[in-house]
């Protein structure tokens, strides 16, 4: 398995498929033709779709700036062998240089047709949760301590400031108001959220409350081009760092703990990159926030202390409860039902961490089990319901706007 410097990476959102990805395409292309004068780029399956919402075409037209760029959306037919597939043919004196597809396969990783695909060198020589687990229980070793053996103390450097800015994307949330662009008139609610103690709160509910707010300040971050952390994506950024904020708030846990726990909470979501998917459109909404919620439920368990099998657990059933969960952003948006969705997904992760304290020694179903399934779920889901906004709160919102009402089931 790869680095989690591949897992959680820092960029602006809204999406890590449809902006980040592209992104790096066209960084590469532009180095790999220094004598192009102009591009042509054209987009495919989901990145066509909702390429408009997530603003592809605008960081492809930034990206390779000052140079002319064509951008064009083909919904038609997708040429190549990835749902998230872009054809780019960089120019000179009107002719075309090269014909380059390139597919943006989550996360912000790229690869080229043709070319062996660009992997950071395996750091980890196990890719299966049993495996993991069978050698840290022979080595008398936790995750965190499998993390640095096999990528060096310097990382944790690196998740210090992977926690830094998921802190500071919680910060700069929850101090703005207003509407967010995009057209869909969605208000942000974070700072309502944190603000407007309800008349006579308990306790849980202020839990609630208050996880929900950091979610929302993340996915509304990341909904309007700010700066946020993949875990594992953008449009699932406010999951991990939600609890883990809470968490920190409440039980005072130090940031070396969360920096721990965000070493177990990766190690989770680069066994369902590697073994599964974490692209919404490959794989539907379940990749990106089934695979989110893990990635907290395991972190959690880690700052308690848990065990292996009840951090497995945690896991585990937090990705069962999101198996068959459809992306159909409307209008192509990172906004309904994703921002939302976060913060269902952050309340869940502390669900799942109950259960496991409780339930570990009764489970029937494994992590690499669940993960197997919600791949293979993901791919049986019609393309209508991976990130392509053709089916579901997509077509059925249009619909309502234009008809004011919508017909329901007798």
């Amino acid at each position: 398995m790869q680095s989690l410097r591949e897992l959680y990476k820092i960029g602006r959102g809204p999406s890590s498929s449809h902006t980040m990805g592209p992104e790096r395409a066209c960084i590469e292309v532009k180095k790999r033709f220094p004598d192009a004068d102009s591009f042509e780029v054209t987009l495919y399956g989901s990145l066509a779709m909702t390429g408009k919402g997530h603003l592809t075409d605008v960081v492809i037209v930034n990206t390779l700036a000052p140079l002319e760029t064509k951008v064009e959306f083909v919904k038609s037919y997708l040429p190549g062998k990835h749902p998230n597939t872009m054809l780019i043919k960089p120019m000179k004196n009107g002719k075309v240089l090269d014909f380059i597809y390139v597919y943006s396969v989550g996360g912000g990783t790229i690869e080229f047709e043709g070319e062996e695909p660009y992997i950071s060198e395996d750091v980890y020589p196990h890719s299966s949760y049993e495996s993991i687990s069978e050698y840290c229980l022979k080595n008398g070793m936790r995750l965190p301590d499998y993390v640095e053996k096999y990528e060096g103390p310097e990382i944790w450097d690196y998740l210090e400031t992977i926690w830094k800015q998921m802190k500071r994307t919680i910060a700069d949330g929850l101090t703005v108001t207003g509407t967010l662009a995009g057209g869909l008139g969605t208000k942000r609610k974070a700072n309502y959220l944190y603000n407007q103690r309800h008349i006579d709160e308990s306790a849980q509910t202020k839990e609630n409350r208050i996880v929900c707010a950091y979610a929302f300040s993340c996915g509304e971050q990341n909904a309007s081009g700010g700066l946020i952390v993949t875990a594992p994506t953008c449009g699932a950024c406010g999951v991990v760092p939600s609890v883990m904020k809470y968490m920190q708030d409440t039980k005072g846990f130090t940031d070396d703990k969360i920096i721990r726990a965000l070493a177990t909470g990766g190690i989770i979501g680069d066994l369902i990159k590697t073994n599964a998917s974490i692209s919404g459109a490959e794989c539907g909404c379940q990749a990106e926030i089934g695979s989110a919620c893990s990635m907290a439920s395991a972190s959690l368990a880690e700052l308690f202390e848990m065990g292996l099998d009840q951090i497995e657990y945690a896991a585990e059933v937090a990705m069962e409860h999101h198996l068959g969960l459809t992306c159909d952003p409307i209008d192509g948006l990172v906004q309904i039902p994703c921002i939302e969705r976060n913060a269902v997904a952050a309340m869940r992760a502390i669900n799942a961490l109950s259960l496991a304290n409780f339930l570990t020694d009764t489970r029937k179903v494994s992590f690499d089990t669940v993960v197997r399934t919600m791949y293979e779920t993901g791919t049986d889901i019609n393309s209508k319901y991976r990130e392509t906004s053709e089916g579901g709160l997509a077509t059925n919102y249009a619909a309502g706007k234009k008809t004011s009402s919508l017909k329901t089931r007798s």
